[in-house]
């Protein structure tokens, strides 16, 4: 049994030389400020959450992520873990109380509970017409105004390290996330991939929430985030190239695991973020599925992945 079982991903933290750097992209990016100190950034999306990205000032380094429990009894529970901290107040904009331990990678992995909410941010509509449903928006005009993708909120993270599988089964272990795809390379037995998601019981979430590949040396790949619609993808995609001063990683296109249609774009310090939309939800009774290497970076349509993703 796990020591707790997380709810949803909460925030990454990260720690830069610039904040003034660091906000101007990630407003571009398409996050809003919710509170800036002298020594910290806090960014939010549009869902309720008081931040869903946090810049440390100091040297560029990736320092870890935090996941949601529902209450302080998960955070007593999780106090018991081996390495774990007490529970803390967190004495930062947001607020709330977490536990704190040290991955197996090195970084900090947070467990938290009780942060401020915000009121949620107006966000432009867009209404689809399909073929199965011509009607949708019947008599109306699509006139969408130029701009920044609208970041919603943060869905997941993805590690690489020389030692995935333990870095896989301590997650696990500690917050009680469970396989949506394991990927093989070679023999079926040799998993040099895996997406996990929560564990909410007949609660649908995203497919996945913690992804751990297989690689030479270890760090942070990517931080996703999902935004409101397909226009939303192409809106922020067109901003983003049109500042002319940012890293285009790879996208347009919707992935084979998970589904998503996504945009990939690298922040001024090298660290590469995605937006993405209309992804798979699976409860706990969809169970795990085991695919190839061909389908780990695989799209359904858009281009194919650059070396600089794997």
């Amino acid at each position: 049994m796990p020591y707790v079982r997380a709810t949803d991903i909460a925030y990454g933290r990260l720690q830069s030389p610039s904040l003034d750097e660091a906000e101007e992209f990630l407003v571009d990016f398409g996050m809003q400020r919710a509170e800036r100190t002298a020594r910290a950034l806090y960014m939010r999306g549009t869902d309720s959450p008081h931040h869903i990205h946090v810049t440390h000032l100091g040297p560029n380094k990736f320092v870890g992520l935090a996941f949601y429990v529902e209450n302080e009894e998960e955070l007593a529970k999780f106090a018991k873990a081996p390495g774990a901290s007490g529970i803390e107040h967190l004495d930062e904009p947001g607020g709330g109380k977490r536990v704190r331990v040290t991955d197996p990678h090195g970084y900090q992995l947070e467990v938290v509970c009780g942060m401020q909410q915000l009121a949620p941010l107006p966000i432009r509509k867009s209404v689809l017409n399909t073929g199965e449903a011509k009607l949708r928006r019947a008599g109306e005009l699509t006139r969408l105004k130029a701009g920044p993708s609208e970041v919603k909120k943060i869905s997941h993270a993805v590690i690489m390290t020389p030692h995935a599988q333990e870095g896989v089964r301590w997650m696990r272990e500690m917050i009680g996330l469970v396989c949506s795809d394991e990927v093989y390379a070679g023999e079926r037995s040799n998993i040099i991939a895996s997406f996990n998601r929560c564990d909410r019981g007949e609660t649908y979430v995203d497919h996945h929430v913690f992804l751990c590949i297989q690689g030479p040396k270890t760090g942070i790949n990517h931080l996703s985030f999902e935004v409101q619609s397909f226009d939303d993808v192409m809106l922020g995609h067109e901003h983003m190239r049109r500042a002319g001063k940012y890293e285009h990683v790879w996208g347009i296109g919707r992935h084979v695991l998970g589904s998503q249609v996504f945009d990939y774009w690298r922040d001024p310090y090298g660290y590469a973020l995605e937006h993405w939309t209309d992804g798979d939800l699976l409860t706990a009774a969809s169970g795990s599925n085991v695919t190839s290497i061909a389908d780990l970076l695989g799209v359904q349509w858009g281009p194919a992945a650059p070396p600089t993703m794997a």
